[in-house]
C-alpha cells in the first residue's frame, strides 16, 4: 500500500533510539524525510548516516527538549532547511520514577518537562507550518495513564495529559484539517527496556512473567509495530481518523479482564 508520504517532512522527537528510531526507519522506507530531534547530535547523525547508506533521506536537529526554548529552535531549524512541516511525532520521554511518597515538587515538575511540556511546545511552534500543509500529529503515549504502575506519578500524569491533549487538539484543529491521534504503548521491547530488565534480580523470570500477561501471542510489542501504526496515522490513508487513542499492545490494557472473566470458576465456587 502506498502511504502517500513521498518527500513529506516529518519531525520525530526522540527519534534516534528505541520507538523513535523505529518510526524514523519506517518513515524513511516509505519515502518520507524524517527529521530526528534529540539531545545527542552524535546519536542522531549515526541514524542519518545509516539511512543514507540505504539511499534514504533524513535530517537531524540537536535539541534538549527539557529546555522550552529548544523546541522553538528545533522547529525553526526544520523550516530553514525544508520550508515546510507535514507531520509531527511527539515521542521523546522517559519513565523516570518520580512517585508520590518519595517524590518532590522539583522532581515532579522536571518530569513534566521531560515528558509532556515539549509535546505542547513542539506542536505550538510547528502549528503554522502544519496549517499550511494540513499535516498530522501523532502523540506517543503509555498505558500508565490507564493502568497506573506505582511509583511514577509524574510519568503517569504526563501520559494522561498526552491523551487529553490529543483529543483537545483534534477538536481545536478540525477547522484546519489537521488530524491528531495517539498511539498508546504498553510493553514494547527497546534497548532501554532491555537495560531496565537487566537491572532486576532475575531478568529472565521477570520478562516471562510480563509476557505471560500480554494476551496476543504472549510476547512484547516491537518498535516496528508501534512505528507501523504511527506512520499509518500520519499518512493520507488514515484521512478520516482523528482524536483517537489507539492501543498497539497485544490486548494488554483491555483484554486481560475479559480473559480472566472467561475462565471457568473454581469448582468450590460453582457448588
Amino acid at each position: 500500500m502506498d502511504l502517500q508520504l513521498q518527500n513529506k517532512i516529518v519531525i520525530v522527537t526522540g527519534g534516534a533510539k528505541g520507538i523513535g528510531e523505529g518510526i524514523v526507519q519506517v518513515l524513511a522506507s516509505e519515502g518520507a524525510i524524517p527529521v530526528i530531534v534529540g539531545r545527542n547530535a552524535e546519536d542522531n547523525q549515526k541514524l542519518v548516516d545509516t539511512l543514507a547508506l540505504d539511499g534514504m533521506k533524513s535530517f537531524q536537529v540537536s535539541a534538549e527538549l527539557t529546555q522550552p526554548k529548544d523546541s522553538q529552535h528545533a522547529v525553526k531549524a526544520v523550516l530553514e532547511k525544508y520550508g515546510r512541516i507535514d507531520g509531527l511525532v511527539n515521542n521523546a520521554g522517559v519513565n523516570d520514577g518520580i512517585g508520590l511518597e518519595n517524590g518532590s515538587y522539583e522532581g515532579f515538575m522536571a518530569s513534566l518537562h521531560k515528558n509532556v511540556v515539549h509535546y505542547y511546545l513542539m506542536a505550538h511552534y510547528a502549528l503554522p507550518a502544519l496549517k499550511e500543509s494540513k499535516g498530522a500529529i501523532v502523540n506517543i503515549s503509555s498505558k500508565t495513564a490507564d493502568t497506573g504502575q506505582g511509583g511514577t506519578s509524574a510519568y503517569a500524569a504526563s501520559n494522561g495529559a498526552r491523551n487529553a491533549l490529543t483529543r483537545e487538539w483534534a477538536v481545536e484543529l478540525l477547522k484546519y484539517g489537521i488530524r491528531v491521534n495517539s498511539v498508546v504503548v504498553a510493553e514494547c521491547w527497546t534497548p532501554l527496556y532491555e537495560k531496565w530488565i537487566q537491572t532486576l534480580p532475575d531478568p529472565k523470570e521477570k520478562l516471562a512473567s510480563i509476557t505471560s500477561n500480554i494476551p496476543l501471542e504472549n510476547r512484547m510489542t516491537t518498535a516496528e509495530e508501534i512505528a507501523n501504526m504511527t506512520v499509518f496515522l500520519l499518512s493520507g490513508r488514515s484521512s478520516h481518523t482523528t482524536g483517537q487513542l489507539i492501543y498497539v499492545d497485544g490486548g494488554y490494557v483491555h483484554l486481560d479482564r475479559a480473559l480472566a472473566a472467561s475462565k471457568p470458576a473454581p469448582e468450590h465456587i460453582l457448588k
